[in-house]
């Protein structure tokens, strides 16, 4: 195998794409992948923030709880069912600025939401926000994967967190900031999409500068990534992605909606003890987020996803029945150990079907966020109907779907992969 050549020293960082047909990239270009990170953090900050001032403007708008489930709806859907389609356009039309231009209709919906003064007005505003975050998350994700140097996993995981962080922080800085201030203080938030404009317009050049070599480069992707599967094959591991992703995300969605309920009938905590219950939980999620891709550089995504569901099952039915002792370290341990699955079905996905990172990125960000979203509507009527503890009860049984991992394919190592591309 012969060694990349070394670019000049003043020269701007490589991208993936640059480095000879039958090389093997060096390493992943840090300035990028933490640049991602950081706008994937200012976008999930204010996306939340949607939802943490309803409040704010059912009282100011005198709306009522239907309006705020239409207002939630409008979010979802152009947040989630828009993915997708982005992420296949741009598949065979990348877009290098289109990053920044999602950053600035998110700035719109902002400035929007901050005078809206009627239902109309406030759905118009965060339809803005759903679309940038339906134009972000899959070029976003394919540039982390360009930038990679190899590491998909690490990469997809890198950019995951700071996802995680944002959708951490958006209701901390409602709560400091809107709470007390009312509906205009959300335009103090159109600095922070600003800022994030900056930052995606510097990607943006970098991504350009990557193009020239991008479709050479899928090519030879298509190429050495040949997976030897029939589109049948294809199809049906995608459907077992998608009902793995399922699983995850309603259970996800119990415990992060409904957990705090769950602390509070059980064991009669006060709201502030069953919050920082709930902290413990998504603390042990980010963790678990950085965890899951490079663990599946090395070892394969099959078995991560295999750990990160299944894995869980154990944990997960012993947590209905625990003191409140266990019930902080099972949620610890599973909020651990769950996350690491999305970067690892979202990597696997984007080998499963080579080519087609953006339209893979858009399909199970887009499920992400739909089944977030479903799950919580679902499981809330459910517990008006049975109650708070039947809920964990159903829902214990959910990782059990991760023995469905079982029926997909082996796509070997990526670092077997590699070594095939590398001398092919």
């Amino acid at each position: 195998m012969r060694p990349t050549s070394e670019a000049p020293a003043n020269s701007p960082p490589a991208c993936i794409d640059e480095v000879e047909p039958n090389a093997i990239p060096v390493a992943p270009v840090f300035g990028i992948l933490f640049a991602l990170s950081f706008a994937h953090l200012v976008n999930d900050t204010l996306q939340s923030l949607i939802p943490a001032i309803y409040p704010i403007l059912k009282a100011e708008l005198r709306l009522d709880y239907s309006h705020i489930g239409l207002i939630t709806l409008t979010n979802q859907l152009t947040a989630s069912l828009l993915q997708p389609f982005v992420g296949a356009f741009t598949d065979k039309h990348p877009q290098p600025f289109s990053l920044a231009l999602g950053m600035a209709s998110t700035l719109v919906g902002l400035v929007l939401l901050s005078v809206a003064p009627n239902l109309a007005l406030v759905l118009v505003a965060v339809a803005f926000v759903g679309i940038g975050s339906s134009v972000f998350h899959p070029e976003a994700s394919r540039v982390a994967h360009l930038s990679s140097g190899g590491r998909f996993g690490f990469a997809q995981s890198v950019f995951q967190v700071g996802g995680n962080a944002g959708s951490s922080l958006g209701p901390l800085l409602a709560a400091a900031i809107v709470v007390y201030r009312g509906q205009k203080s959300v335009i103090w938030f159109s600095l922070l999409a600003l800022v994030g404009i900056v930052v995606l317009s510097r990607v943006g050049v970098w991504y350009r500068d990557c193009l020239a070599h991008h479709r050479a480069a899928k090519r030879r992707a298509a190429l050495h990534r040949e997976t030897g599967l029939t589109r049948t094959r294809v199809i049906f591991s995608l459907g077992i992605l998608i009902v793995l992703v399922f699983s995850k995300y309603f259970y996800l969605a119990s415990m992060s909606s409904y957990y705090t309920f769950f602390l509070i009938e059980k064991f009669s905590l006060s709201v502030r003890d069953a919050q920082l219950h709930l902290f413990i939980f998504l603390a042990a999620i980010a963790a678990g987020t950085f965890l899951g891709g490079p663990v599946g550089d090395r070892i394969g995504r099959k078995a991560v996803i295999w750990v990160s569901i299944l894995g869980v099952a154990p944990f997960a039915l012993a947590l209905p029945y625990a003191n409140l002792f266990w019930c902080a370290v099972l949620s610890a341990i599973i909020g651990l150990i769950l996350a690491s699955a999305f970067s690892a079905i979202l990597v696997y996905s984007q080998e499963l079907v080579p080519g087609k990172v953006g339209t893979m990125s858009g399909l199970f960000f887009g499920l992400a966020f739909g089944l977030g979203g479903i799950g919580s509507a679902v499981l809330g009527a459910m517990a008006d109907r049975h109650g708070i503890p039947f809920v964990f009860h159903v829902c214990s049984y959910l990782p059990l779907i991760g023995l469905l991992t079982a029926l997909l394919p082996n796509l070997g190592t990526p670092r077997r992969a590699a070594s095939t591309a590398a001398t092919a």
